[in-house]
Parts: structure tokens; C-alpha cells; sequence
């Protein structure tokens, strides 16, 4: 089964991103975590969009740059991803790194979250950054 991406933008423009690389990307991180990538909707979108979304859904008042709504079946990953592009840039700067490490790094946090690591609970946002880390380094061996 080919796993099946979409690339959706809501009140922004679709970053400049090389999507072919990003998925192939995203499926060998879900197979090294033992699971199968059937269909991701990525979904970017502003700062009102995202807490619009987090209002709604999650009954939470305030901005964040990722929201996972999780569909997954058994080890298939299925699920709708929001990214607000307008956090995930304050964040960069934040955090002192450019705009399309941290994009890559909320990407693929999302999938994390589908495959069943969480960042709330003591201890979990530390697990969190090793899988990103250990997920950017291998994007970063694709491209060399």
C-alpha cells in the first residue's frame, strides 16, 4: 500500500518545502517505530486558524504551533495534523534556530504523537526531543 500525504493550507501559502523527501522522510521514521503510514493530512495554517481549532476540538484557549487529531488503526498511521505557521516562526526564534528546522521538527512531531509518544506527563517532553532529534538526523542523512 502506498501511503497517501496531503498538503493543505488554510489562510496561508504552502511553505517551499521539498514534499517528496519529506515523506519519504515521515515513512521511514513511522517504520522505525514498527508502524505504517496510511494516510496524514498536514493541514498549515495561521496562529487564528490553530486556536480556532484548539477552541473547538480541545475546548483550549490558547495559541500552539501543532494540534494531531489521531485515526489511527492498530499500526496505521491515519490522521489530520494542524501546523501554524505563524507559532512554529515565533518558536524558531524563540529557540534560537531557523524557520525550516523548526517546521521540520513540528512535522514530524506530529507523527510522533501517532505513533504513541506524548510530551504532557513527567519525563515525556524529554523523550519527545530525542525521537525529533533522532528523526531531523535521519532527514539529515537523506540529504547528504
Amino acid at each position: 500500500m502506498t501511503p497517501a500525504f496531503q498538503w493543505l493550507v488554510s489562510g496561508v501559502e504552502l511553505p517551499s518545502l521539498d514534499y517528496q523527501q519529506l515523506e519519504q522522510w515521515i515513512a521511514r521514521v513511522a517504520s522505525a517505530l514498527s508502524r505504517q503510514v496510511h494516510s496524514l493530512n498536514y493541514i498549515f495554517c495561521s496562529d487564528d486558524k490553530i486556536l480556532s481549532v484548539n477552541r473547538e476540538f480541545l475546548q483550549h484557549d490558547y495559541y500552539t504551533d501543532v494540534i494531531t487529531f489521531d485515526n489511527c488503526m492498530g499500526m496505521m498511521l491515519r490522521g489530520d495534523i494542524f501546523i501554524s505557521l505563524d507559532t512554529v516562526r515565533s518558536n524558531a526564534v524563540l529557540v534560537g534556530t531557523d524557520y525550516d528546522t523548526e517546521l521540520r521538527r513540528v512535522i514530524i512531531h506530529g507523527v510522533l504523537h501517532l505513533c504513541g509518544i506524548n510530551d504532557k506527563g513527567p519525563g515525556e517532553r524529554k523523550i519527545m526531543e530525542r525521537h525529533e532529534n533522532d528523526a531531523l538526523a535521519v532527514l539529515a542523512s537523506m540529504c547528504h
